[in-house]
Parts: C-alpha cells; sequence; structure tokens
C-alpha cells in the first residue's frame, strides 16, 4: 500500500475524508467528489478546482470520446478541466460530421454556464477565468474530407482542429494500424498533409501504422501530435508507439497524449496509477518533459453498441474485435483511480509521488498542450 504523499497544494476549501463500509473512501473538496479507488492501490486525489498548484497554468485532455450530457459536463468543471479535445467522427461523412456539429452547437446553447467552443488557446484561457470548459473538434479519421482536399479548410473553418489520416485501416492517406502492410503517405496523403499545415489542422497519428507515421512527421512542415497512446516499451499494444516514433515525434517538435484506455494500459483494467505515472516519467526522461500531455481517450457512459461503429464502420459485414475478443467484445471497464473528468487529480498526485517536479506535472497536465494549441491553430 503506498503512503500518502504530501501534497504539494494549497487547499482553499476545507477538506473533508469521508467512506461507507466495503467502500473506497472518497474525499470531498468544495463541490467536487473524487474517489480514490482500491485504498490498496490508488492514490488520494484532489480536484483541481480546490487547489492551487504553485505555478499551474491549465489542465487539458487531449482526447475523449463521451456519450456528452449535463452530468459530464458538470463534471468536467467539478474536476476544474479546461479544456478537451472531444471526437465528432469515426466513419462519418462530411455531411454527418456536420450534423454532429450540430449537436455540439446546440450543447453550446443550452449548457453555456458549463462549456465553450475552443479554437485557439487564448479561449482554453478565457474559458479558465470563466468557470468553463472550452471545447476542441477533432477527427479521428479522414472520411469527412471524402476525396475532396478542398475540405481540409472548410472543416478547420467550422473548428476542428485536429485530424488523423487514419483510423485503423487504409485511408486515402496513409495507413492504419490493424494492417499487415504499411505503405506509408500515399500521394493524396503528402498533398493533404500540406493542406492541413497551411490552414493550422493538426495532423494525428494516433491510429496509424509505423511507416505512415514516421512519414507523416517527416513530410509535415509542422509538429504533429498522437494525442491518444502510450509507449510500446511498457505496453506491447497493437497501436502503442515505438521508442522511434517518439523520438522523432519529439525531434519534430511534435506532442504526445497518454492514453487511459484499458487496452493501451499495463495491466488493463488492473493498472495502478504507479505504473502509469512511471511510464510518463520514463518517456519524459527519453524524449523531453516537453513533448507529454493527457489524453485520456474516455468513452465514459458510451455503450456498447457505440464501440462496435468505431471498429466496423460501414467498412466490414463481419464483427471485427479489435483489441478485445469476442468475449470481452465491450468497453473494458477502466481503472478505479481514472473513471472521469473528476479524476485527474489523481494523475497529478501521482506524478508527484514518483518525484516529478510542479513545474513538470503542470506541464504534463495541460500547460504542454496550452503552448501546442498557441503555435498550432492557427495559419502557417
Amino acid at each position: 500500500m503506498l503512503s500518502q504523499p504530501e501534497l504539494p497544494w494549497r487547499l482553499v476549501d476545507t477538506m473533508k475524508a469521508s467512506g461507507d463500509s466495503g467502500q473506497a473512501p472518497v474525499m470531498h473538496f468544495s463541490s467536487g467528489i473524487l474517489h480514490t479507488g482500491q485504498t490498496t492501490s490508488f492514490l488520494p486525489a484532489c480536484s483541481f478546482n480546490a487547489m492551487i498548484l504553485e505555478g499551474w497554468r491549465v489542465l487539458i485532455d487531449g482526447l475523449q470520446y463521451c456519450n456528452y450530457s449535463e452530468r459530464i459536463f458538470r463534471q468536467m468543471r467539478d474536476g476544474g478541466v479546461d479544456a478537451v479535445h472531444v471526437t465528432i467522427c469515426y466513419h462519418e461523412n462530411f455531411r454527418e460530421t456536420v450534423a454532429n456539429l450540430e449537436q455540439w452547437n446546440r450543447w453550446f446553447e443550452q449548457y453555456p454556464d458549463l462549456i465553450v467552443k475552443g479554437t485557439t488557446g487564448d479561449d482554453v484561457r478565457s474559458a479558465r477565468a470563466q468557470g468553463r470548459t472550452a471545447i476542441f473538434f477533432g477527427l479521428q479519421n479522414c472520411s469527412p474530407i471524402e476525396d475532396d482536399i478542398s475540405l481540409v479548410e472548410i472543416l478547420h473553418t467550422l473548428g476542428v482542429r485536429f485530424m488523423q489520416l487514419t483510423y485503423n485501416n487504409q485511408s486515402l492517406l496513409a495507413t492504419g494500424a490493424y494492417e499487415t502492410d504499411d505503405t506509408g503517405l500515399t500521394r493524396m496523403g503528402k498533398q493533404v498533409v500540406h493542406e492541413m499545415n497551411r490552414v493550422g489542422l493538426v495532423v494525428d497519428m494516433s491510429h496509424s501504422a509505423e511507416r505512415s507515421t514516421l512519414e507523416a512527421i517527416d513530410h509535415s512542415t509542422r509538429p504533429i501530435a498522437i494525442t491518444h497512446a502510450n509507449p510500446n516499451f511498457w505496453h506491447d499494444g497493437l497501436r502503442n508507439k515505438s521508442d522511434t516514433v517518439l523520438k522523432t515525434l519529439a525531434a519534430s517538435g511534435g506532442m504526445l497524449g497518454f492514453s487511459l484506455y484499458p487496452h493501451h494500459l499495463k495491466g488493463g483494467p488492473d493498472c495502478t496509477v504507479e505504473s502509469f505515472c512511471e511510464m510518463v516519467a520514463r518517456t519524459a526522461d527519453m524524449i523531453g518533459i516537453d513533448h507529454l500531455g493527457i489524453g485520456s481517450d474516455l468513452c465514459q457512459d458510451q455503450p456498447d453498441s457505440v464501440v462496435e461503429w468505431m471498429r466496423v464502420g460501414r467498412w466490414s459485414k463481419q464483427i471485427d474485435y479489435g483489441e478485445g475478443s469476442k468475449d470481452n467484445a465491450g468497453f473494458p471497464p477502466q481503472p478505479g483511480w481514472f473513471t472521469g473528468n473528476r479524476d485527474f487529480g489523481n494523475i497529478a498526485a501521482g506524478l508527484k509521488t514518483i518525484g516529478m517536479s510542479d513545474e513538470d506535472t503542470a506541464k504534463v497536465m495541460g500547460g504542454n498542450w496550452l503552448q501546442f494549441f498557441d503555435e498550432n491553430f492557427g495559419p502557417a
């Protein structure tokens, strides 16, 4: 059992601990309630709206795909989350993606005290000052541009700021991580990368194969992102990234968002916060702290039918289980120390426990993403 770390924050509210018999204790900080999880494995947590970290700037999650609702938006605020990059496409075409944007516009209208559309780094700062969460749009596939390069600029104008060149399959632009043969960037892919660079639409290679990823980094004139993946030195997941990719990414100024999706974690749902944070520190030693953030890949409240859509889309008549299996075809359970937007404090506390400085912890928890937003969302 881990000893309780000395918290590096000045708490601005009185902290009270409580817990029912047989249940994991919770800590209450003002309006936020964060579960510490199993007491034999997990760290105590602090909600960010109840603490001040010296040198603190911002808390950003580099990727989510939740079944969004008022409840989740309020949890974002309880957790002090200043910005979230949300997925608005897996296999949708252009018009279907616009329909998803319409839904987000309705949410912005319904919950203006909780969320606001974000397109720049300054939008994060403004949302933070107003007590709201800035929402940034991203595509986990290039399907919305169909076969029309001009739609890159249209999507950026509509507010999209990240686009993966592939999901798991071969696309018109590059090769996905599930393909046997990785042929790298296509002719169209190279032109689309240049167009994305021109308008300020970030190239994301989270689901892409190795050669394609390395060629995207080399071909891009601006830093790219891997918004949600982990190093395969820690867990050899199907689309976790090699040392070569991570070193090349960092050398080009790119960003890695560490994933909390169980298939990407060592031990899956049983992964400990200690192991996760030690992995973050080891990655920082290898490629530098300035290229690291969080990209949780949180899929909170999504039904299992959604993971089937993610894996199969319309491209197959057969069920593809991805990194799951026939017996475990749905969403895997999250580790107890990270189940939603109120649990980022567990990660920050874990990083401090393994010896990370306040400054470096702040960079990982959002400072690096904010700088990346500032430098890469506008036209070249």
